[in-house]
């Protein structure tokens, strides 16, 4: 992938909860460590609004807010040389969210996997497909579209569980350039393989949600008290432990050089007793997180300067974003009655609308589909699975270079065998290949 040399990196996350280990090694230290990488335009912020969805108790949204925001801050992060704020500061956001909804198929947000994950619950609970389904949670994807796409984001740090809101960020991106010319930047997932999946005390993935957690800036005590509560198994001090599966040895390796982590590994090897292996993951943790408790704990104190420093990323975030609304207004004709219209552009937009267009985008089985609409929406061809977007592209592609004879090299790939003589699929090929050699 051809990354500018400039580049925009945004990260956000939901103030629902208390930071927890897992969070800092998933998120919160990577981010900081990127953030001063050169030739990086860093983005982060508190994504409030999106706690809404989950959590309906306002003084937990609140506190949590402040404490995400001073744990961003202890481990290292610059507001003088990030855009740092609070999602809520900015209006600009639901605005936009709203411009994108007018773009976004409803079928798109059907395949959220949130979305199908609470109708799954409810079919297996007998219960009504949409029951418990808030218009938030469904609309989720497009919120999130927005905070990407309100700051040409050119890269998204996520997991892969989290690859398919940027996908749909694209999708929505592409849907509203071809209505209305080239304004948003398709963004990009960028996934980090080596950042650590923690388990919690339980072994699980480490989860509010499992309430498995260790707090990040909990005092000193209570930190070694949760370490102490991990479970393992019941082997003996003198018996061999298995590195693998051991919620203590993958809570280390994510703290520790390879030098540490392999003298650790034969450790357990020889046979040390769990007491001293949590006693060592302890001193291991607190060497790396205690020099930044007392800052945390400064702030969790003092909250007006986290919000004097919240407000100044925010003014930061607006001098980008108030005018970058304002072209998105006029592109979709919310402008001044005196305005004059750009008519070239909108002869373009006009032309780009007529199409027919191709959307690519991933399904929960993880593999990559196409479909052809017509400018109407109506599918005119839809595609079978791919392993990877780069074939499905490469299958698209050959569509709009060579039109309706491209078509039985790819019947197997499609779901359906399609007629090449049938009018609305000859036209819309005929109307793409003549686009792509204009």
């Amino acid at each position: 992938m051809n990354v500018p040399a400039s580049r925009r990196v945004l990260t956000g996350i939901t103030t629902s909860g208390t930071p927890h280990l897992g969070n800092y090694v998933g998120s919160i230290r990577a981010s900081v460590r990127a953030s001063r990488q050169p030739g990086v335009q860093s983005f982060y912020f508190l994504a409030d609004y999106h706690a809404l969805i989950k959590c309906q108790e306002p003084a937990r949204v609140q506190r949590s807010t402040l404490e995400i925001a001073a744990s961003w801050l202890a481990a290292g992060l610059d507001p003088e040389h990030v855009t740092f704020y609070r999602q809520s500061d900015i209006p600009e956001i639901p605005e936009l969210t709203w411009l994108l909804t007018c773009v976004t198929g409803k079928g798109l947000l059907n395949r959220a996997h949130a979305y199908k994950a609470m109708l799954d619950k409810n079919q297996a609970a007998g219960a009504e497909p949409d029951d418990g389904v808030t218009a938030g949670l469904y609309m989720y994807p497009v919120l999130m579209g927005a905070d990407i796409l309100m700051f040409s984001a050119h890269q998204v740090p996520v997991g892969r569980d989290q690859i398919q809101h940027i996908e749909m960020a694209r999708d929505m991106a592409a849907s509203f350039n071809h209505l209305y010319g080239e304004h948003l930047v398709p963004p990009a997932a960028l996934i980090d393989d080596n950042v650590a999946l923690l388990p919690g005390l339980d072994g699980r993935k480490m989860s509010k949600s499992y309430d498995n957690t260790i707090a990040l800036f909990g005092p000193r005590e209570q930190l070694r008290k949760q370490i102490m509560s991990i479970v393992t198994d019941s082997r003996a001090p003198g018996e061999p432990k298995d590195t693998e599966g051991s919620a203590v040895y993958a809570i280390y390796r994510a703290f520790a050089d390879d030098a540490e982590a392999a003298a650790f590994a034969q450790a357990f090897k020889g046979g040390i007793g769990w007491a001293d292996a949590k006693q060592q993951l302890f001193e291991r943790i607190e060497r790396e997180i205690g020099p930044m408790r007392a800052r945390y704990e400064h702030l969790m104190a003092h909250p007006e300067e986290v919000e004097a420093i919240l407000q100044a990323g925010a003014r930061k975030a607006r001098a980008l974003a108030t005018p970058f609304m304002q072209t998105l207004r006029h592109a979709v004709g919310l402008r001044a009655l005196t305005a004059q219209p750009d008519r070239a552009q909108g002869d373009k937009a006009t032309a780009r609308a007529a199409l027919p267009s191709f959307k690519q985008y991933r399904e929960a089985d993880g593999r990559f589909y196409f479909k052809l609409t017509d400018a109407h929406g109506a599918v005119l061809l839809q595609s079978q699975g791919f392993e990877s977007p780069r074939e499905a592209g490469q299958a698209v592609k050959r569509l709009q270079s060579e039109g309706a004879t491209a078509l039985p090299a790819l019947a197997p790939r499609l779901q359906a065998t399609p007629d090449p003589a049938a009018p609305a699929l000859q036209q819309a090929l005929q109307q793409l290949l003549a686009a792509s050699q204009a």
